[in-house]
């Protein structure tokens, strides 16, 4: 296919996807001002009701300005040749297609980084602190960017690096060994993941003896679940939302609580979400997970491995020097179409395994306490009681709050 032709495509996907996904916030948008199902009438008084539709709206008018400047940016970068300036800054002081690929991406991303540095600042200390959520720190937020940089050069550079290196060795073929590459790195982060990488940025402490670790190592037992790991993680010193989440698998599997969670529920709708995280577990959704984004990953690095020597990628994003970083960037842009896909079939599933373990939670423990932990969580982070279903079926990995309600309650 010809380069025009691939540019003018790209051009056209970056804007397609642009219009459609502000089409769906204003859909969201407008319905803020529905009334709430009566099943979610007790969440808010009046007053909270009306903190969190600012705090919807003040969100979304933050995305919309986000987004434009994205788009804007993205398409002056193409549109006035910043690809093939960067590309040749890299060739002025090396040849070497690892080091090139290495110092093309180091730059954009560094770029990338330094740019949406006030975005982000904004959305913490103004947004986030206006609405009682953000506890980090202005030193804590330049910590955890600059270790989340370095973290992304080490690893995503390391990955890179050994991806040229097998399509210098086995041509066409590297499509396989970068799939084991990746099977293995996907299986390893979600072993390790809790114990590896979580202490880069929080503390995690077992979870202290007494009535509720008691009531949850009560709960694993009946339900025959093997349980020595409970750990509690300290997200109250970044933000006051809550959350629990289940990793790993076989001896490696861990449950681990957000402090902020212990501090907002009770005992019983704290086991509750336990109970939901197990059936997860119990129901193979993880394995399932990880079954299919690996296999996703290697469909991908297929087709990436049938054009990634085609020039006319390269002279598709404006680089006259066909490469393989340059290429690289093409395919994503040209694949996007493929992973919004993939992805909303993802959350298709995502969506209904979160009723499978809301319904296991409800047979194996029960559903009020469930119930009232959703809603008290909700509250806290004065969630969107009424998206709109478009936007759900687009973007939510969980089902909205009401229909887990009903589905809890039938």
């Amino acid at each position: 296919m010809d380069s025009k032709l691939l540019f003018t495509l790209i051009i056209g996907i970056l804007i397609t996807q642009y219009l459609i996904d502000t089409f769906l916030d204003y859909l969201n948008a407008k319905k803020y001002r529905e009334a709430i199902p009566e099943e979610l009438n007790d969440i808010f008084d009046e007053s909270e009701y009306q903190k969190s539709q600012a705090y919807k709206k003040t969100n979304y008018r933050f995305g919309l300005a986000n987004d434009a400047f994205s788009i804007i940016l993205t398409l002056s970068f193409l549109i006035f040749g910043g690809f093939e300036w960067v590309d040749g800054i890299v060739r002025g002081f090396t040849s070497n297609p690892i080091l090139m690929a290495l110092a093309f991406f180091g730059i954009i991303v560094l770029g990338s980084s330094i740019i949406s540095i006030p975005f982000s600042y904004y959305q913490t200390f103004i947004i986030e602190e206006k609405f009682g959520f953000n506890k980090t720190t202005k030193k804590l937020f330049f910590i955890d960017l600059i270790k989340g940089m370095l973290m992304t050069a080490v690893l995503g550079g390391g990955l890179l690096a050994l991806v040229i290196l097998f399509l210098q060795w086995t041509g066409n073929n590297f499509w396989l060994y970068a799939w084991g590459l990746f099977g293995v790195l996907i299986l390893f982060i979600n072993l390790f993941y809790s114990k590896l990488i979580v202490p880069l940025f929080n503390k995690q402490t077992p979870l202290e003896a007494g009535t509720l670790k008691s009531a949850i190592e009560s709960y694993a037992k009946k339900v025959g679940f093997e349980l020595d790991n409970i750990f509690v993680i300290d997200g109250s010193k970044r933000s006051t939302k809550a959350n629990a989440y289940f990793s790993g698998f076989g001896k490696q599997k861990r449950v681990t609580l957000f402090d902020t969670l212990i501090n907002d529920l009770e005992e019983e709708e704290i086991v509750a979400v336990l109970a939901h995280e197990v059936g997860h577990y119990k129901r193979k959704h993880i394995i399932f997970n990880l079954f299919t984004t690996i296999s996703l990953m290697g469909l991908t690095l297929f087709i990436l491995s049938l054009f990634i020597n085609n020039p006319e990628l390269s002279l598709a994003i404006g680089v006259t020097k066909p490469s393989f970083h340059a290429a690289l960037v093409g395919f994503v842009l040209l694949y996007s179409p493929i992973s919004t896909i993939t992805g909303l079939a993802m959350n298709f599933l995502s969506r209904k395994f979160e009723f499978q373990a809301d319904d296991y939670a409800k047979e194996t423990f029960a559903a009020p306490p469930l119930i009232t932990s959703l809603k008290k969580l909700s509250k806290n982070s004065l969630s969107n009681l009424t998206p709109h279903p478009a936007y759900v079926f687009m973007h939510y990995s969980h089902p909205p709050l009401i229909q887990r309600i009903r589905n809890l309650t039938a």
